[in-house]
């Protein structure tokens, strides 16, 4: 061996222990991650400092096993959206196949630009598309674009930018565990609303900031009526889905600053700041109108949403009692019930 060969394996061995390096360095920060902000922030982040790679970006599949993952990304800040694309399942596939192994591609990219995050125009000449998965199922890839087309070349050796990936794979299922546990400490897992004791804990809140501000506020417990009678007639499925449909329709028709919660069985709490009770039973009455004009279809069949509803506010509760949250959802909760009496009342010949 001529010392020019030794010098020249020398240098790949120096090269090839420098490009290790940095993945270890990209790795170790990102496997301590447990929230999805700084795991997507910290990952594009390092892997463009440390490979010096223009463009890096994620692709997620929709209606998939990353369901609760793309939920999460809607919380992110635009600078981190706009480095994360969502595209159909069977447009992701029929771009790199069902395969694991990382596609290197620097000609006929123009299919791949479907990869590319909603309106950006990367001037890229080489991609790097490397498959992440969660639970053994492909969730997406971790890209990488380059304005030189040499930078990702069919030939290249993928074995690090495999491990890079399965790397990643692993953080994600660590950081959706950890934010799993940590949405469900705060809401309720059927419907995904806050919990009743998070719901308790605004709620004393909201009714401190109306003393100080002497600002209205409202309370309004609402169930679902004959729901005993839908569980029992389409089944206890069908019965999930009619609280979930109640849950998406009363979080599609409350304003910004109201907080919705569910307290137990088919029983929400509404609490609505800066709202008085004539207001509060328009808005409710409004809300029960558009629950009965769209009941839930399940199986080819109409579930009717009916609903009752008590609203109790800040007038209901003397200013110097320290327990008002209690009262309110009590006032609220006995109007709901009379109510109900009322109709049955009505009801009897």
């Amino acid at each position: 061996m001529t010392e020019e060969q030794t010098v020249s394996i020398y240098q790949r061995l120096m090269e090839n222990e420098a490009l290790l390096k940095r993945f270890y360095a990209v790795e170790k920060k990102i496997l301590s991650i447990l929230s999805f902000k700084d795991f997507f922030e910290v990952l594009l982040t390092e892997i463009k400092e440390q490979f010096n790679i223009p463009f890096v970006w994620l692709s997620l599949l929709k209606n998939g096993s990353a369901n609760f993952l793309i939920d999460s990304v809607k919380t992110l800040d635009e600078s981190l959206k706009s480095n994360i694309n969502l595209i159909e399942k069977n447009l992701f596939f029929a771009l790199i196949g069902n395969q694991t192994e990382p596609v290197l591609a620097n000609a006929e990219l123009k299919p791949y630009f479907k990869l590319l995050p909603e309106g950006k125009s990367y001037l890229i000449k080489s991609m790097a598309i490397a498959p992440i998965t969660m639970d053994g199922e492909v969730i997406g890839s971790l890209n990488h674009g380059d304005a030189s087309e040499n930078r990702f070349h069919p030939n290249m050796d993928t074995f690090l930018l495999e491990q890079l990936a399965a790397k990643v794979s692993l953080c994600l299922s660590n950081v959706t565990a950890h934010e799993r546990l940590e949405f469900l400490a705060y809401h309720d897992p059927l419907t995904g609303l806050l919990n009743r004791r998070v719901m308790e804990t605004v709620l004393k809140r909201e009714i401190g900031r109306a003393k100080r501000y002497n600002m209205p506020l409202s309370v309004v417990f609402l169930d679902l009526d004959y729901f005993k009678t839908v569980n029992d007639t389409f089944g206890h499925e069908a019965g999930d889905r009619l609280l979930i449909h109640l849950a998406r329709s009363l979080e599609q028709k409350s304003r910004e600053t109201d907080i919705i919660s569910r307290f137990a069985g088919d029983e929400f709490v509404i609490i609505l700041p800066e709202t008085g009770s004539d207001q509060a039973n328009a808005l409710m009455n409004r809300v029960k109108l558009h629950l009965e004009q769209t009941p839930l279809i399940q199986n080819g069949k109409e579930i009717p949403v009916s609903t009752s509803f008590g609203v109790a506010s800040m007038e209901d509760a003397l200013p110097e009692e320290d327990d008002a949250a209690s009262i309110l959802l009590k006032k609220a909760d006995e109007r709901l019930y009379q109510k109900k009496a009322s109709r049955k009342t009505k009801a009897t010949p």
